[in-house]
């Protein structure tokens, strides 16, 4: 009996269309971020500061899915170019809270108009962004 190989066919994965969209999004990201000396992951960091001021390094991590390894040299370059403050928390030592700087704030007017520049790239409709977000944070709840 001849056995069936269909699942291990490229077009029958999700998780490729997931990692093309991903890596091409990721790039268009690129030129933009460039504009204002940021990486993707140091823009995704500072996204969250502009909304959330201060945060610990442990709960940044967690909500941005990047291990401390990944984290704590991002943040280091972050600092160094001044848009960020990083100290320990006086009630545990181990814990270290970043904050952002005037300077960081500022970056924020910079970087207003990139999700636009994006959203024009990705050409789905409000309904239709609704509910890959939906979707794919449901895949995100699910495997963690």
């Amino acid at each position: 009996m001849k056995e069936n190989y269909d699942s291990l066919k490229l077009q029958n994965q999700l998780c490729f269309p997931l990692y093309a969209c991903a890596k091409e999004v990721t790039k268009r990201y690129q030129p933009l971020l460039n504009e204002i000396d940021l990486t993707y992951t140091q823009y995704i960091v500072m996204m969250v500061l502009w909304e959330q001021k201060q945060i610990n390094v442990k709960h940044l991590g967690e909500m941005l899915f990047l291990d401390s390894g990944t984290l704590t040299p991002l943040l280091k370059k972050l600092e160094v170019k001044g848009y960020i403050t990083r100290t320990r928390n006086e009630q545990d030592e181990r814990s270290v809270i970043i904050s952002v700087t005037q300077k960081g704030i500022d970056l924020r007017k910079k970087a207003k108009d990139i999700p636009e520049e994006i959203g024009k790239c990705v050409n789905l409709t409000q309904e239709e962004a609704v509910t890959l977000y939906k979707i794919l944070y449901k895949i995100l709840d699910k495997i963690n």
